[in-house]
């Protein structure tokens, strides 16, 4: 999710306490009246260009602040005004990372891009500004004069002050701010050759394509002899239909799961983990240059670098865990393999078969469907995107007594015709905060699914507070069409995103710098995995999912069935998440001289953490943007779906709709933001059996979910054997 580990400077947040009920609350624009507005709300981004002067203006307010600072007012004021610079900072790079990735005129996306460059030159001033570095260590030391909140601002204020080298001598200091900006073109530059060459394959005749996927693919036709004159004459007698599919992710994963030709999984399945070639260089570049970074900054590796101020504390810690994870996963996930391999001689009628990668969603998705009589297409039809986001709402009401109501979006301050606004609201606390939804797919938007900050929730003053502002983005099928029908992954995503802006719009901090979903890298994903148990509980799903013809509500059973196909092959894919987070541990950890090419690596490391063969000629990691977005972090989502499973099981599954449980999940956890100590939040909530430390770091504790994914009994088993 873009906007939680944003990193573009250190002091300066831009990542994806309780209230008085009195408080008046205070909206950054106004956007509900009908008159004209720019992007977002914002009043400048009424055109293209209007991107310079949102530039100009936080430059100029940030610059006002670093002299006010400079006369060093009181700790308290020093701290205000800080966070109100990183506010007109992020919302300048949040509002143009939003336009970059989902805006469809191109003079928006290029003005957007210039004004992130410019912002971004502008931040490597603020973060080498000794003036601001020594009143934030004053405020530190003044920690007795402080709130809880402020004093933990103040401490990691330095820490991100000296994370961006502000304690280096010049040279050293130069090259970091050169390899900053180094970094972020290589990190733009490996996100946008995935979007520029996708890969394709051409695949004749058509009728080897299922036709119900025929919709994602471009027809095209050959001649079925060689260009004559006389075949040139005949071309409707003599062309031949087929199709190209292009790789992209959503395009590979339906061909891979629905195709029975082997040959065309294969080819689909190669090509599609073959590109962009260009991102072998740039990982390369990008791998060198953050170790780098992280080397003359004081540190063995950037895994280092990253992992060390969070709660994992150390490589070593992330490590460990991952390796102990990876063990003890290995027996299930051979088991499954070998079923899986086992089904695939069946269905070929063959004594010895070979089971390949591209044979993975095939195979379990037909084992799934046999096993438990399950029909996509029956499931989807519970689904209709309406109803879903009615789903939304009513989880909403049910667990926080509060309710999201349709706003009329202003004159230009919408960015496509499909996009809605939503207002947050509470009976007693009044407007809560903002949601924009963006859920379909079209050309040149982000292909992903995603939680966009706009706007970081903040104290203005003891009777104003600054309303969080967020926008969920989905890639569904369709165009501004509320009965267009979702799987149930698509369902489960929806869920996972819509986590992510609760936590943003339900926080109450003082200060933006620790609004919602700026918080530790590996505890930003929990709210959003433990929403997920939400979309596949019968008590939620009986609430909203309701067929789109008949107006049946899904039958229990149902739901059963697809828990039973969900949990069929779950130690291959935690398996597989493992794999990943090793990886990305293993890149960006210590170099210690390798001159091995990144691939051999990747390759070797799937034969020993997987039971899957790796193809050669295959480099599926050259279009894993996670390498972008959390470098060395990915295993924040193994954190994250051990701490979900057990506040699931402690807190929530006797009675998921419950207003005390949605309380204790709002006053314990999601209002606090990241003002508290993640693993303060989570004792707090659960008490023991959530966590444990593990030298000199906190891993979860993974009781929880190894009973989930049958890992338990499964260990006891072996024991006793």
């Amino acid at each position: 999710m873009w906007t939680l580990i944003r990193r573009t400077a250190p002091f300066v947040r831009c990542k994806s306490c309780y209230s008085d009920h009195s408080t008046t609350r205070h909206f950054y624009t106004r956007t509900s009246n009908g008159v004209p507005t720019g992007l977002y709300g914002f009043d400048h981004l009424k055109s293209p260009n209007g991107f310079q002067r949102f530039v100009d203006d936080a430059i100029e307010r940030s610059s006002e602040l670093v002299n006010y600072i400079s006369k060093m007012p009181s700790s308290v004021e020093i701290i205000r005004a800080m966070d109100e610079i990183s506010d007109a900072v992020c919302s300048v790079v949040d509002s143009a990372e939003l336009c970059r990735q989902t805006h469809p005129d191109r003079e928006f996306v290029e003005e957007a891009s210039k004004a992130s460059m410019r912002i971004s030159e502008y931040l490597h001033y603020l973060n080498t500004n000794h003036t601001l570095y020594d009143a934030v260590k004053k405020a530190e030391l003044d920690g007795h004069l402080l709130s809880k909140e402020a004093h933990r601002a103040a401490n990691h204020l330095r820490s991100d002050f000296e994370k961006g080298g502000i304690h280096l001598c010049a040279d050293k200091l130069d090259r970091v701010n050169q390899l900053n900006m180094d970094i972020f073109q290589l990190c733009r530059e490996f996100n946008q050759n995935i979007i520029n060459d996708p890969g394709h394959a051409d695949i004749f005749p058509e009728s080897r394509i299922p036709k119900h996927i025929h919709h994602l693919l471009k027809p095209i036709c050959r001649l079925t002899s060689g260009p004559s004159r006389e075949s040139l004459r005949s071309w409707d007698n003599k062309k031949e239909k087929g199709f190209r599919i292009t790789t992209d992710s959503r395009t590979l994963q339906s061909i891979l799961q629905w195709t029975s030709d082997d040959e065309v999984r294969k080819t689909v399945y190669i090509q599609g983990h073959s590109v962009p070639q260009a991102n072998h260089e740039v990982l390369d570049e990008l791998i060198a240059a953050r170790n780098e970074l992280a080397q003359i900054m004081g540190y063995r590796s950037y895994a280092e670098f990253i992992v060390m101020p969070n709660m994992a504390s150390s490589p070593e810690v992330v490590m460990s865990f991952l390796l102990e994870m990876s063990k003890m996963i290995k027996p299930k996930a051979d088991e499954e393999f070998e079923a899986i391999k086992n089904f695939k001689r069946k269905s070929c009628g063959q004594k010895y078969v070979h089971l390949e990668p591209w044979d993975e969603a095939y195979y379990t998705a037909m084992m799934k469907s046999s096993t438990y009589n399950l029909d996509a297409c029956v499931v989807a039809s519970y689904f209709p995107l309406g109803q879903c986001i009615e789903g939304l709402k009513m989880l909403a009401e049910s667990l926080f007594g509060v309710t999201f109501h349709s706003v009329p979006l202003a004159p230009g301050e919408s960015w496509h015709p499909d996009v809605l606004k939503l207002s947050l609201q509470h009976p007693e606390e009044g407007e809560m905060g903002y949601l924009y939804l963006d859920l379909y797919s079209r050309a040149g938007k982000y292909t992903g699914c995603a939680n966009f900050a706009i706007k970081g929730g903040r104290r203005l003053s003891e009777t104003e507070y600054q309303l969080p502002v967020v926008a969920l983005i989905c890639n569904f099928p369709g165009s501004h069409n509320l009965s267009v029908r979702l799987n149930h992954h698509e369902v489960e995503t929806l869920f996972h995103e819509f986590g992510h802006a609760l936590h943003s719009l339900l926080s109450r901090t003082d200060y933006q710098h620790f609004s919602g979903t700026r918080v530790a890298l590996d505890f930003a994903e929990t709210p959003s995995n433990l929403f997920e148990y939400y979309a596949w509980d019968y008590r939620v799903l009986r609430r909203f999912a309701i067929h789109y013809l008949t107006g049946e509500i899904i039958p229990e059973k149902l739901v059963k069935s697809m828990q039973g196909a969900r949990d069929m092959f779950a130690a291959t894919e935690l398996q597989r998440q493992i794999f990943y987070a090793l990886v990305d541990q293993t890149l960006f950890g210590e170099q210690l001289g390798q001159t091995r090419d990144t691939s051999s690596i990747v390759a070797d490391m799937k034969r020993q953490h997987t039971s899957w063969n790796h193809v050669e000629g295959t480099h599926w990691h050259i279009r894993f943007s996670h390498f972008i977005n959390y470098g060395a972090g990915y295993y924040s989502y193994l954190y994250a779906k051990c701490f979900a499973a057990t506040i699931w099981q402690k807190l929530c599954q006797e009675d998921p709709l419950s207003l005390t449980t949605g309380t204790t999940l709002r006053t314990k956890f999601l209002q606090h933001g990241g003002a508290k100590e993640p693993a303060d939040m989570l004792n707090d909530l659960v008490g023991d059996g959530i966590l444990r430390y593990c030298n000199g770091g906190i891993v979860p504790d993974i009781t929880s979910f190894s009973d989930e994914v049958k890992l338990m009994e499964d260990k006891q088993e072996q024991i006793l054997l």
